[in-house]
């Protein structure tokens, strides 16, 4: 069957300038992480001499790193990165060696471990590079990449499910840049070996991530003996990186199978692991771990985890325009990508508890750095250029931002949309449009799925027709100085664990609430029960940060301490901070999201 492509319904901004909080994070990773990098170190495995590796996954940080840096450039395009971009691309080309191979590993060891995986990222930071440069000599080494690829598995049995680790699910997440590299030579080889990959998938030794989708992403094989090896088919971040080359494999094919597989386990995933802050997996596998997250969990959250769960949540809503992909994507990277990042953008948690302490993780492989801290930003700017974006029928707003967002009309024109609001500290929002000509289309403006009592108003009229968890679509003839305005409903939410131990936490919009030892008495340990109301909503006051620690967001909120008179208590008064800052100080202070509840055989 002769391929149907199939474009995204969305466009990213042409530039975005946030400001306000957000716009201080973005740029603190810029300066504190991305251009603090010292590239050389991250070439240095790749010299033919040090060629000599047998099991560890140095190769894959050069690519993770430039990729997000490529990230960083299109939302900051500054000469000073764009030099740093060019060097390392041109000391990693200095490294191929004629046989077309860039990687670290011993030559009798090439294709095991993580070899292949090392390979899929520098792919993807040589394409990243060609997509902002044209340059065609990163394309060519790409290419060449492949080529060595495809030909040393042919030389072995032609199988490329049995290497590596995961069922094979690390080295196939290959398929994500053998899809954007047939899209850019239209060489056919690469189409070709992409379908074979795909194939390989659903024969009985393969990860078989098309005919089980359908199934919980915990159950879909037996517990391995070596938790990390081969046997291994619930390891969440290679399994999400697979499905992300699939949805490529789907703009080549236009096959609906494989868009279907992805949509089927992204609800999977979210119904059955995904927590209040948005991420999972505990030591880096699924679980079932929304059912458990009011839990004690082992290694929870890696970052790795939760920033392919956000790119993954990503591609499905460029595809589908659907509101529920950016209400998960906006409660994964307020909560679990933030709080995963330190106060000034320095260094990245591997591992993010709900209740515990939040700690840097270790350095991997020698290289001055973790997996995780090469990840992080690859969230943290994915998202920018993805606040507003393009269709077909006009604009839509997916996320909200002080800032300065410029896109392209259907009638190709440039609009420059900004919002000025403080969200998620408040639910107002006003849009202002900037534009030379008036224009007929239709901007699309989310209405978060949480925001029960929303209003709209164009020009200081309401709309009506505002429905939670959809787009507000508004078509009409948009001229320069038109106005929307947004009020979001702020209230605190009591939400209560799905676990049968009675377990409460706290929202508001977007964001996960958090009790902290810093934020004084009573003490994290004490049994609190929220007053709230029959709807289950808690009254929330803003706060004071009286302690210096970097704080974004304080509220105050009644709660009921346990009672041990006849007559009962009082309620008293608790300080709540967002997730992001919670343990995030000098001290690494204990948090708690999950208050456990008192247990009753009265019922009472």
């Amino acid at each position: 069957m002769k391929p149907q492509p199939v474009a995204d319904a969305l466009t990213p901004a042409v530039t975005v300038h946030l400001n306000g909080y957000l716009g201080t994070r973005l740029q603190e990773a810029i300066d504190n992480r991305v251009m603090a990098q010292d590239v050389q170190r991250l070439i240095t495995p790749f010299k033919p001499e040090n060629r000599t590796e047998t099991r560890q996954w140095q190769s894959e940080f050069w690519g993770k790193w430039f990729t997000s840096a490529v990230l960083a450039y299109r939302y900051s395009p500054t000469e000073k990165l764009r030099r740093i971009l060019d060097n390392a691309v041109t000391s990693l080309l200095a490294t191929q060696t004629p046989d077309g191979y860039i990687g670290n590993y011993a030559p009798e060891h090439r294709l095991e471990e993580w070899d292949i995986w090392g390979s899929k990222y520098c792919m993807l930071g040589l394409l990243a590079y060609y997509d902002i440069t044209y340059d065609k000599k990163s394309l060519t080494c790409a290419a060449k990449i492949a080529d060595n690829l495809i030909s040393e598995i042919k030389k072995r049995d032609g199988l490329i499910i049995n290497k590596g680790n995961h069922k094979g699910m690390a080295a196939s997440s290959v398929l994500e840049p053998i899809c954007l590299l047939y899209n850019r030579t239209h060489n056919k080889k690469y189409l070709e070996f992409a379908l074979e990959i795909v194939r390989q998938w659903e024969t009985p030794q393969g990860p078989q991530l098309i005919s089980k989708a359908k199934v919980n992403v915990a159950e879909r094989f037996p517990r391995p003996k070596n938790w990390y090896g081969p046997e291994q088919g619930q390891k969440a971040y290679e399994m999400m990186s697979c499905y992300e080359g699939l949805l490529e494999l789907y703009r080549i094919t236009g096959n609906e199978t494989y868009k279907k597989a992805v949509e089927d386990v992204w609800q999977n995933i979210r119904d059955t692991e995904i927590n209040i802050a948005g991420s999972g997996a505990a030591t880096e596998t699924w679980f079932g771990g929304r059912a458990l997250q009011s839990q004690p969990i082992n290694h929870y959250q890696e970052t790795c985890v939760t920033v392919t769960w956000l790119k993954l949540t990503g591609q499905l809503l460029r595809l589908t325009c659907e509101a529920k992909y950016a209400d998960e994507a906006e409660r994964t990277y307020y909560n679990a990508l933030l709080a995963a990042n330190s106060a000034h953008g320095t260094t990245w948690a591997k591992y993010t508890p709900l209740n515990g302490q939040r700690l840097p993780g270790s350095e991997q492989c020698g290289m001055g750095l973790n997996c995780c801290e090469a990840s992080g930003p690859r969230g943290l700017f994915n998202l920018p250029l993805r606040f507003v974006e393009s269709t077909k029928a006009g604009i839509q707003v997916n996320y909200f931002a002080d800032g300065e967002y410029v896109v392209s009309t259907p009638k190709m024109r440039p609009l420059e949309l900004t919002q000025r609001t403080t969200y998620p500290k408040d639910g107002a929002i006003n849009f202002t449009f900037k534009l030379n000509k008036p224009e007929e289309m239709e901007i699309a403006i989310r209405i978060p799925e949480w925001s029960k009592e929303t209003i709209v108003k164009i020009n200081g009229s309401a709309i009506d027709g505002v429905t939670p968890g959809t787009y507000a679509k508004i078509k009409r003839l948009w001229k320069q100085g038109d106005q929307i305005t947004l009020e979001l409903d702020m209230r605190g939410r009591i939400i209560k664990a799905a676990s049968p131990y009675r377990s409460i936490a706290i929202m508001r919009g977007p964001i996960v609430l958090t009790r902290d030892a810093r934020l004084g008495a009573p003490a994290i340990e004490a049994v609190l029960t929220p007053v709230a109301d029959s709807d289950g909503y808690i009254k929330l006051t803003e706060a004071t940060n009286s302690i210096g620690d970097d704080i974004w967001l304080l509220y105050k909120a009644d709660f009921m301490p346990e009672s041990y008179t006849e007559t009962g208590t009082k309620p008293v008064s608790v300080t709540l901070c967002d997730y992001a800052s919670a343990g995030n100080g000098s001290n690494k202070s204990f948090f708690k999201v999950w208050n456990a509840q008192d247990i009753s055989p009265s019922g009472e």
